[in-house]
């Protein structure tokens, strides 16, 4: 049996986490949540790759990627959750499992937050547990990947 990998994608202003709106994001950076999940994924022999742009297509291209070189994706789209059918159509098009992820509770913020496009083409969504709640999805994520693995055995 091969090394089983996820890969952790952030999408736009993650890159700013511990320095944008602290009260709302928490003081801990993008590192310190890459740190959390490679520990995390590690107890249960996962190897994490991890990348972050601004770049819509470029997170396209990640989520394309990840059906071939993936077991399963940890997607924090953070704006383009409400916006963007192109991130939905990757994710559609691939047969990895996406769990989605957000460090605030999106649906007690503005109404406009309150609706993920993305949610329906996802196998899952963790909210609002802050940073612990990259290491929930992390969990949830190894424990499908894990189960499915059982179930086609």
């Amino acid at each position: 049996m091969g090394t089983k990998r996820l890969f952790l994608v952030n999408g736009p202003n993650l890159n700013m986490l511990g320095r944008r709106e602290p009260d709302t994001y928490g003081n801990k950076s993008l590192e310190d949540v890459v740190k959390l999940v490679e520990e995390t994924a590690g107890e249960s022999e996962f190897e994490i790759t991890a990348f972050q742009s601004n770049h819509e297509g470029d997170l396209v291209d990640w989520i394309q990627r990840a059906e071939e070189e993936a077991d399963g994706i940890i997607l924090n789209p953070a704006a383009y959750t409400h916006t963007s059918i192109a991130l939905r159509d990757a994710i559609s098009a691939i047969s990895k499992p996406v769990v989605e992820i957000h460090i605030s509770n999106v649906h007690a913020r503005e109404a406009f937050r309150h609706t993920s496009i993305l949610a329906p083409v996802c196998s899952g969504q963790v909210v609002g547990f802050g940073i612990d709640g990259y290491r929930l999805a992390t969990l949830g994520m190894i424990q499908k990947i894990e189960s499915e693995g059982r179930n086609d055995s």
